[in-house]
């Protein structure tokens, strides 16, 4: 049986760096990032921003397990920049992230040692400009419930540490929580017994 993970590190905000090369110059920037519609949304707009670059590498990784990534050249030698920024994500041990590195042509070639070098120390100055944070993998709930049940509701959301991420409050309620994967087994026990409850798991909800 695979071993449950609680935990993971990410970043909360964007970063940028930059390093140059005998005349080359390669901006890095480092974006929390969902999804793969994320990702493509981020490189185009660095695309628009830097029409005149002559590559736009980077990788990603995504998913609590960290089994979605890929890692592209952009046209440079075979393994010179997309797994060097790649590398460096597995480094710091962080997902749902995304690197790209724009570079410069500077006149002089710098052969692949020296372009392995220069992705890679852009991908590493992002990620050490930027702030690691821990966060709790979350599972994700839709409670239906009549009003009167209200008040036991915000208890046992309190009490699990769920966050509320959308309510109605009517006659009959609708709120969208998430709850840490630490505190699942908890809540399923404190609700199991409520009649005029109900509640489903949301497999696919993007907070």
């Amino acid at each position: 049986m695979a071993q449950l993970i609680f935990t993971y590190q990410t970043i909360n905000q964007a970063t940028e760096s930059e390093f140059k090369d005998r005349g080359s110059k390669f901006f890095g920037y480092l974006f929390p990032i969902n999804s793969i519609t994320d990702c493509k949304k981020n490189i185009t707009n660095l695309k628009a921003i830097h029409p005149k670059a002559v590559h736009h590498c980077f990788a990603y990784r995504i998913g609590i397990t960290k089994n979605i990534f890929r890692a592209s050249d952009d046209g440079e030698p075979s393994g010179s920049a997309g797994k060097p920024i790649l590398g460096q994500i597995d480094s710091f041990e962080i997902t749902n992230v995304l690197i790209v590195v724009v570079r410069y042509w500077g006149g002089t070639l710098l052969g692949v040692p020296g372009l392995i070098n220069a992705y890679k120390t852009a991908a590493e100055l992002c990620i050490k400009n930027a702030e690691i944070i821990t966060k709790d993998v979350q599972i994700f709930y839709k409670l239906q419930y009549n009003y009167t049940l209200l008040g036991i509701i915000m208890q046992i959301i309190k009490q699990v540490q769920a966050n509320i991420l959308s309510t109605e409050q009517q006659l009959f309620c609708i709120t969208i929580i998430s709850v840490p994967l630490k505190n699942n087994e908890q809540f399923a026990s404190l609700v199991k017994e409520m009649h005029n409850l109900e509640y489903t798991q949301i497999v696919d909800f993007e907070n």
